[in-house]
């Protein structure tokens, strides 16, 4: 694995109507968390973006592909409720999930370069171990 793929990372990926993420990361808990910067940059500019409020998650799931949706859910949910969206996210393992801080910003303040998630599907999610470490694949309605 090249030092790019042993830190991390994610990428859109072109799919019909809806938004694509996959990411990819040496732990389960870093992989969730390039996912959620992600989706994030997917219809923000994040760039510039300053930190307003600090959110600490309790994710907790049988699957953990269930973590990854119920994880994303909090970020379309703070979205939608808040205005807010995590620039940033420190997630570590708990019995049956992970727990952290989702690092936030004021989505109204930050250009907007696409449509915004509404929800998390089950279309085609993935989230597995390899030698390499992580990857995870989800489809958001936008």
């Amino acid at each position: 694995m090249d030092s790019a793929a042993a830190r991390g990372g994610y990428r859109g990926v072109p799919h019909t109507a809806d938004l694509r993420v996959e990411a990819w990361a040496p732990t389960r808990e870093e992989c969730l968390a390039q996912a959620v910067r992600g989706v994030c940059a997917s219809f923000l500019d994040v760039s510039g973006a300053t930190v307003v409020r600090r959110r600490e998650v309790d994710v907790r799931a049988d699957r953990d592909e269930d973590v990854l949706v119920a994880l994303l859910e909090e970020v379309v949910y703070r979205l939608d409720t808040d205005s807010e969206v995590p620039i940033d996210a420190e997630l570590a393992p708990v019995d049956g999930g992970v727990r952290g801080v989702l690092w936030m910003a004021d989505a109204g303040a930050l250009p907007v370069t696409g449509a915004a998630p509404k929800a998390v599907t089950l279309h085609e999610l993935a989230m597995t171990r390899g030698t390499d470490g992580w990857t995870c694949a989800v489809t958001l309605d936008v």
